[in-house]
């Protein structure tokens, strides 16, 4: 079976290493029976002013107060590496490995910044107020149980992105409190007129994005997953979220003839191997099309299953696009 993704977008998948089970992972969007996705409307790309701020309501509607623009941030998941990188920021300290990507540090610059311990789940409180941040970043239904240890030594920030103009709004909010608003537009600017540029012309081929470890992966959707968010205008993507513990069958799949297969592997700790060859070991997953033919796609899973910001989508849009032609 393929597994529904989850909101929290692959913590689930880091779960499932630690003894939790992946079928219990689930989106927490409302049911959606399969079907043809809605035509997406064209992309805007006229960027509106970011203004400078100490306190605002971000774009989920949380409010974030600071007393000044915060010098050191620490990074609890990569959506917030990949907006410091965008503004020009290297942060205090992070807990995940994208900056070594190089579109963004290169592995060189990244062994710089240190490394939270404690991993993505439960990274050290002690180890994050060791770098005296002004502002902590986190991944609110996995890092937002660490709030009440933070309280009084720094601000917690807890983000929730869902869609591609969920991680804008997060990087203009970010722009704003880090008085980086010039950087800010930049990317954001930069990003739309890409976007708006690959759905200018559509692929007509089938796609589709699975990621995991093992045989019990994901179907990525545009509900819930960032990258699977940009897919309906680059290309068709019949694939809809089916609620909490909702799956498609490897029969469904092959039903739709996916002719473009992308594939992010999830790994833990030292590699055992693509997601692809252990699929391969299944008889059904040689009939798929795009498996036949060869258009199978192992991805960096740190920028497009975990990067989630305009940087990260930039990367996925020029690999989709060209894979797609």
């Amino acid at each position: 079976m393929l597994r529904s993704p989850s909101r929290i977008l692959r913590s689930c998948v880091a779960a499932a290493a630690a003894g939790a089970v992946l079928a219990g992972c689930g989106t927490s969007s409302d049911d959606a029976a399969q079907g043809e996705a809605e035509p997406a409307a064209r992309t805007e790309v006229t960027v509106e002013p970011i203004k400078a701020a100490t306190e605002l309501t971000d774009t989920k509607g949380a409010k974030v107060s600071l007393d000044e623009e915060p010098e050191r941030i620490v990074c609890l998941f990569a959506l917030c590496d990949d907006i410091l990188t965008e503004l020009g920021i290297v942060p205090a300290a992070t807990n995940s490995a994208v900056l070594a990507h190089p579109g963004f540090l290169g592995e060189e610059k990244a062994k710089e910044v240190d490394v939270i311990p404690g991993g993505f789940i439960a990274p050290e409180v002690e180890a994050i107020l060791s770098h005296k941040p002004d502002l902590v970043i986190g991944l609110g239904d996995t890092h937002g149980k660490l709030a009440p240890a933070l309280k009084g030594a720094t601000t917690f920030w807890a983000m929730q992105p869902a869609t591609w103009e969920d991680s804008v709004g997060y990087l203009r909010d970010t722009a704003a409190l880090t008085g980086r608003t010039a950087e800010g537009e930049k990317a954001e600017k930069a990003f739309r007129a890409k976007l708006a540029e690959a759905e200018k012309t559509p692929s007509d081929r089938t796609a589709l994005i699975i990621y995991g470890s093992d045989e019990n992966f994901g179907v990525a959707t545009p509900e819930s997953d960032v990258a699977a968010s940009l897919f309906p205008k680059i290309a068709e993507y019949p694939w809809k979220s089916r609620g909490v513990e909702g799956s498609y069958s490897l029969e469904e799949i092959l039903a739709r003839d996916v002719d473009v297969l992308f594939v992010e592997t999830m790994s833990f700790g030292d590699s055992d191997g693509e997601l692809s060859e252990k699929l391969a070991k299944n008889p059904l997953w040689s009939k798929i099309p795009a498996v036949r033919n060869g258009d199978v796609h192992e991805v960096n899973s740190e920028v497009w299953a975990k990067g989630r910001g305009t940087r990260s989508l930039g990367i996925v849009l020029d690999e989709a696009t060209a894979a797609l032609r």
